[in-house]
């Protein structure tokens, strides 16, 4: 009996027109892709690009100011107006609070331009980003402590510009908030009873924040938490300090009736044991 292939040979004529047919609509998509790309794609005039996102950053839309910027980068990557453009946009982010954006752009004109004469600015913006960030005392302080590396970055490398002189301005305030966190903490340990915990806290106030203003509280509250815990010479001990670092701050008042039981606020006493201990102290 002979076999036909009659059916096969269908089955292949039917299989091949298929994959034409599917090769075809491909090609469709593919030509409607790179239609849509080079509509998409419309290269301009340097000039023209970098002055509409000029327009736009004037405007107040600092988003598309920033794509402008980087449009000029990507069609022209060789003229001076790239460089330019990559400081614009950065700060166009900045603007736009969108400071991670801002972050990146300038890490790449400070990779590709360290010797640029802007580039004093885009480390000194790097810092603003981050210090710009910086939360309240109540949360996480990890953006202080990279603010004020940046800040860091600024004086040393440019100390004597404008730069520099502002950075350090900056540097008082971000301390300030680390030591500020310090005693959030030691507060919450104290309301809880920990006073090892809390006085461990104040302890590090005292020691690297003491410029801050947080000082003359860290050194009550450590009175606070000897008294509790009973050991009264140190409590004494840091009193001293207090008076004598801070003789006329409200705290220094608020550890004296806590020691002597007399408000010093109507009237200093100023013969009382506790001004002479931090006297013979110091």
């Amino acid at each position: 009996m002979m076999m036909s292939y009659a059916p096969i040979r269908t089955a292949m004529r039917a299989c091949r027109a298929a994959v034409l047919g599917a090769a075809c609509a491909l090609a469709l998509v593919a030509c409607s892709s790179k239609d849509d790309d080079d509509k998409a794609y419309v290269e301009q005039p340097v000039e023209k690009l970098y002055n509409n996102a000029l327009d736009s950053l004037g405007a107040g839309e600092y988003k598309t100011a920033a794509k402008g910027f980087e449009e000029v980068d990507r069609q022209h990557p060789y003229s001076v107006w790239a460089t330019k453009a990559q400081l614009m946009a950065a700060f166009s982010y900045y603007q736009a609070n969108k400071y991670d954006d801002a972050i990146l752009a300038l890490d790449r004109f400070i990779q590709l331009h360290p010797g640029h004469r802007d580039v004093a600015y885009a480390y000194y913006l790097k810092a603003l980003c981050y210090y710009e960030q910086i939360a309240d005392v109540g949360r996480d302080q990890r953006i202080t402590e990279q603010a004020l590396n940046a800040l860091a970055e600024v004086t040393k490398r440019f100390p004597e510009t404008a730069y520099a002189r502002d950075a350090r301005l900056k540097v008082d305030l971000a301390i300030d908030h680390l030591g500020g966190k310090e005693m959030d903490v030691g507060r919450f340990y104290q309301s809880q009873r920990q006073y090892v915990g809390a006085i461990n806290r104040y302890r590090q106030v005292i020691e690297r924040y003491q410029t801050t203003t947080h000082t003359p509280e860290a050194l009550h509250r450590l009175v606070e938490c000897y008294l509790a815990l009973g050991v009264h010479d140190e409590a004494q001990t840091a009193a001293a300090v207090l008076g004598h670092n801070y003789p006329g701050s409200d705290w220094y008042a608020d550890s004296y009736y806590l020691l002597e039981g007399v408000d010093l606020r109507p009237e200093r006493h100023e013969g009382s044991w506790l001004n002479r201990m931090w006297k013979s102290v110091f």
